[in-house]
Formats: C-alpha cells, sequence, structure tokens
C-alpha cells in the first residue's frame, strides 16, 4: 500500500510522468541491486543480525572481478567464480567472528567494512595505478557473462534489464526458503529466541553463518552484474549504500530485534526506495530532499514496526 501510494503521489507530483514506461524503467533499474541486497539483508535481521560491509563488499566483488580480467589476463567466467569464492570467505568471516566471540553483528560487520573500504581501493591502485578499472568487456568471455547479467529487454529509454529476473527469482527462493523449509523456521527461531531455539535442536550458529554468506553472495551478484553492465568498477563502490538495505528491509517489515519479517517486505521497500529515488526530481523538487525521505521513512517504519511488535506480543500474552 504505501509503495502504491506513494507511486500515485509522485505520478500527480510530476503531472503524469511517473506512469511512462521510461520512467518505470529507470524505477525498477533503480530499485533492484538494493532490492537483492536488501532481501539478503532482511533474512540476516529476522535472526536478529546486521551486516554494515554488504555495501562495501559490492565493491569487492567487482574490483576484484575487474583487477584478476584486465591486469591478470584470466578469462571472466573464472574471475567470476573465484570473486564468490572470496566474498563467501569474507562472509564466513563475519559470521564466524559473530558467533565465536559473542560481540555484536553491528562492531563486527562495521570493522568488516574499513578493511575492505581501505583494501579495496589500495589493491585497485597497486595493481592497476588507479581506483577506476576500465575495459573490462575486453576480457575473454564478457559475451556470455554480459547476455547473463546484463541484457537489455527493449529500446532505450524503454528499456527492462534481465537482472529484474534475477530480482523476482531471488524474491521467489527466498520466500520458499523462508516459509516452507526447516531453514526458515531456523531463521525465525534463530532471531525470536536463541536460546530456546537452541533448547530444541536448531542449529543457531550454523544459521548465522549460513546468512551472513547469504548476505556476502548477494553483495557480490550486485557487483559483478554492475561491473559487466557498465564495463568499469570503481573501487569505492558500494560505500554507504548498506544502509539502504537496512532500510528497505525495516520498511519491509523486518523487526531489528529478529524474530519477524518477510523476503517480499524488504523488497518491496528498495521499491519505496527506487520510486523516491526517481519521483523526487520528476516532481521538481531538490535532489537532496532523496535523504530527508530516507530518515523520515526509517523512522516511521520503525515505529510502526514497534507498534504492530507490541500488540502482537499483548495479543499472544492475553
Amino acid at each position: 500500500m504505501a509503495a502504491a501510494l506513494l507511486f500515485i503521489f509522485f505520478s500527480i507530483a510530476s503531472s503524469g510522468a511517473m506512469l511512462e514506461v521510461p520512467t518505470i524503467a529507470r524505477v525498477l533499474d533503480t530499485a533492484w541491486p538494493y532490492g537483492i541486497i536488501a532481501v539478503a539483508v532482511g533474512l540476516l535481521m529476522i535472526s536478529g543480525e546486521f551486516d554494515l560491509s554488504a555495501g562495501v563488499m559490492v565493491g569487492t566483488a567487482g574490483a576484484l572481478l575487474g583487477v584478476m580480467a584486465t591486469e591478470w589476463g584470466m578469462n571472466l567466467w573464472a574471475a567470476v567464480f573465484l570473486s564468490l569464492l572470496v566474498c563467501l570467505a569474507l562472509g564466513l568471516w563475519n559470521g564466524v567472528l559473530v558467533v565465536w566471540t559473542g560481540l555484536p553483528s553491528f562492531v563486527i560487520t562495521l570493522g568488516t567494512f574499513f578493511g575492505l573500504r581501505g583494501a579495496n581501493v589500495a589493491l585497485s591502485k597497486y595493481f592497476t595505478g588507479d581506483a577506476l578499472i576500465e575495459n573490462i568487456d575486453d576480457a575473454g568471455g564478457y559475451d556470455s557473462l554480459h547476455t547473463i547479467v546484463a541484457t537489455v529487454f527493449g529500446t532505450a529509454p524503454s528499456d527492462f534489464r534481465v537482472s529484474l529476473i534475477w530480482w523476482a527469482a531471488f524474491i521467489l527462493i527466498a520466500t520458499w526458503i523462508l516459509w516452507r523449509t526447516k531453514i526458515g523456521n531456523w531463521i525465525f527461531a534463530s532471531g525470536g529466541d536463541r536460546d530456546a531455539a537452541r533448547a530444541v535442536g536448531v542449529p543457531v550458529n550454523g544459521t548465522k553463518i549460513g546468512l551472513f554468506m547469504l548476505t556476502a553472495g548477494a553483495a557480490w551478484f550486485v557487483g559483478v552484474s554492475s561491473a559487466i553492465r557498465y564495463t568499469s568498477v570503481q573501487a569505492g563502490q558500494g560505500v554507504g549504500q548498506e544502509f539502504f538495505y537496512i532500510i528497505a528491509a525495516v520498511v519491509g517489515g523486518c523487526r531489528m530485534a529478529g524474530g519477524y519479517g518477510s523476503a517480499v517486505g524488504p523488497a518491496i521497500g528498495a521499491l519505496i526506495w527506487g520510486i523516491a529515488f526517481v519521483g523526487i526530481p520528476h516532481a521538481g523538487w531538490n535532489s537532496d530532499w532523496r535523504w530527508a525521505f530516507l530518515g523520515v521513512l526509517l523512522l516511521v517504519a520503525t515505529l510502526i514496526n514497534h507498534v504492530v511488535g507490541e500488540r502482537v506480543r499483548t495479543a499472544r500474552s492475553g
């Protein structure tokens, strides 16, 4: 309802510009990178954890792909596979540290964030002499990869990307796992009451580690897809976007305390951000209002989630 009302509002404010096919294509193109990672972040939040390194890991995936393809002469398919292994290892690192130390995931992943932020730029400059890695399309395997992750349907500006299909597939698979499998029960139980979950045999630690790796995998997909699409990578890509993923998950109904949420909600939260990102300038407003919109959106969503959560707990106790 919020997404629909927001779309109607900006359609009126922009004198119908939001209803044009090119504008809808831009909204979806803006939303999908946030949407894919937001779904993974949402599942992680349901388990009671955060990942502040998801944004910078997008840049890590792209930078690794770019260096291996342009400087080491590696086929892009091999570079994609190796970059996936590195990102999954980083997700494993986050998960193991969280469950082993018992420290808040906020602190652990914040440390990973700063570590990767520096390493991405420093290593890119070391291998290429610049933070911008270009000419990825000269590497072997580019055409086939482009077909899979960056194909365009339609003609500009009314073009839609194959990335939207990947986004939809990710939502469907995550929803099926969450609501139709034992792993989904483990995710909810891990965030609801970890001690009770352990008491009934739920592998809480393994579930959390797996979700950190899932978030890293989602960041890898977005980073690689962007690198293939634009044929270049900025080593600082993704820095700061981790907040967008969390906001999308919260707006989508995932409780920050864990134990409640869905996979569809964060995707809709990302769509709301896409509508606002495109709608604000189309309405003739200053683009800086986007950030004010994000802040208000986060506060309102958090308050609504809190009120709903309290009512649910009251109803259950009654």
